[in-house]
């Protein structure tokens, strides 16, 4: 009797939301909710010089690829998440990311988040976890369902799978809102260096500075936004990309995350210099309806970070990447679409969009979002300045549901030896969205 009465409570709530939702109360404070994400790639990328596929090393003589046609799962995500007492919440999140061609096969959904919260009121709420609480700016933590383009903005992600896992950190932290002030406080352990994507080198010490491998500190971090217009949820720690003009939001944020000694480099005197990380952003964002009657909305985001990673820090990253290995032809880029994204120094990144009006004639249809973005970054390495431009357009059949995105991304190519910026490669991607949300 108990099982038919929840699954008669779960297809109530089917019948009036677009959700898979059990309620345990008249209420609805008490539930258990799931949702489910896919992303899709098909892409043309124009790898960086000297790129190879060498079978981890063991293939003799690798053939040089100057482009790459592939086919990836970018992402996928299950939540369950809920409260079956009162102050309660939990959250829990599986889920792979890149899985092309090279992957290792059978490897299986990893734990993403997993959290127990108790929430003294809406100004406070503490939890610990697996979790994605994080400082230091409103996309170190994005909410991947909703974001505008390909991807949010990675540099923001600053330490990626080095001592965290997919952004994720063991941590504990209180969060909540007063009046338009929602913040966040984290306190973390981060993981041992990960080196599995790349070689012992990674322990080796020299004049650039790396993340020690020794026993981490404790990484403190926090953000802080001031809500103007409309407020949002803070029920996960994941950032809205578009409300496609459901709200009306505009919001200020700062935020900082610290790790003492997390760095270690080599100085002139050929002495170990231990350094401290520390990241800090301001960001601004502004999404809202145009016009209600017909459905449009604009959305931009912008934001300044400044980043201190120790002496000539500079990491590349590369989503998916179709290659795994570099030649003698190869530049400071490394292998297939990588980019020194993230270094020591200053950036700016800008990201805008529009979604179109609808007429009269397309109600229920297709609706068009057309989108572009810059991230421009002075590190302390580079000779010149790191100047990456993306653009494209989103096809939402069911907002963010089922959305078709196509773009195209120009990234710089750094020579190796003068640090200076020598071309441009492209990438380009064909991405379906069909997500449960």
């Amino acid at each position: 009797m108990l099982l038919l009465a929840i699954c008669g409570r779960a297809a109530n709530a089917q019948v009036k939301t677009p959700e898979l939702k059990w309620t345990f109360s008249e209420d609805a404070t008490k539930y258990v909710k799931v949702t489910a994400l896919a992303q899709t790639w098909l892409r043309y990328n124009q790898n960086n010089p000297g790129s190879v596929v060498s079978g981890g090393g063991v293939v003799p003589h690798s053939k040089e690829e100057k482009e790459t046609i592939d086919i990836g799962l970018r992402r996928v995500r299950f939540q369950l998440m809920g409260s079956l007492s009162e102050k309660t919440f939990f959250y829990v999140q599986l889920g792979q990311n890149n899985l092309n061609y090279l992957t290792s096969r059978k490897t299986g959904f990893f734990l993403h988040d997993a959290i127990g919260e108790y929430n003294f009121s809406k100004h406070i709420g503490i939890g610990a976890g697996l979790t994605g609480w994080t400082g230091f700016s409103r996309y170190s933590a994005p909410a991947v369902g909703s974001i505008v383009g390909l991807d949010a903005p990675l540099y923001l992600q600053a330490t990626n799978d080095v001592n965290d896992q997919f952004l994720r950190k063991l941590s504990v932290y209180a969060k909540g809102k007063w009046g338009k002030l929602d913040y966040r406080l984290i306190l973390s352990k981060p993981f041992e260096l990960a080196t599995s994507a790349n070689s012992a080198s990674a322990y080796v010490i020299s004049s650039d500075a790396k993340f020690s491998p020794y026993a981490p500190h404790l990484q403190p971090s926090a953000y802080v936004y001031y809500a103007f217009k409309d407020e949002e949820a803070n029920t996960t720690p994941y950032m809205t990309g578009s409300y496609l003009g459901t709200k009306s939001v505009l919001n200020v944020g700062a935020g900082v995350e610290y790790q003492k000694e997390a760095i270690w480099f080599q100085n002139d005197a050929q002495d170990t210099v231990y350094h401290n990380m520390l990241l800090a952003a301001v960001d601004v964002i502004y999404d809202a309806p145009l016009n209600k009657e017909n459905g449009s909305a604009i959305h931009i985001y912008g934001v300044f970070t400044s980043y201190d990673f120790g002496k000539n820090y500079l990491r590349n990253v590369g989503p998916m990447n179709p290659m795994d290995a570099v030649n003698a032809n190869g530049t400071l880029n490394a292998e297939g679409n990588k980019v020194p994204l993230v270094g020591t120094g200053n950036s700016m990144y800008v990201q805008t969009a529009c979604l179109l009006p609808r007429s009269a004639e397309s109600k229920g249809k297709a609706r068009f979002m057309p989108y572009a973005s810059c991230q421009y970054s002075q590190y302390e390495k580079l000779k010149d300045p790191m100047i990456m431009y993306e653009a494209g357009c989103s096809v939402l059949t069911d907002g963010h549901r089922s959305k078709l995105t196509v773009g195209a991304q120009l990234r710089p190519i750094f020579d190796g030896s003068t640090l200076e910026q020598t071309s441009y490669n492209t990438m380009a991607v064909v991405q379906y969205q069909l997500a449960f949300l």
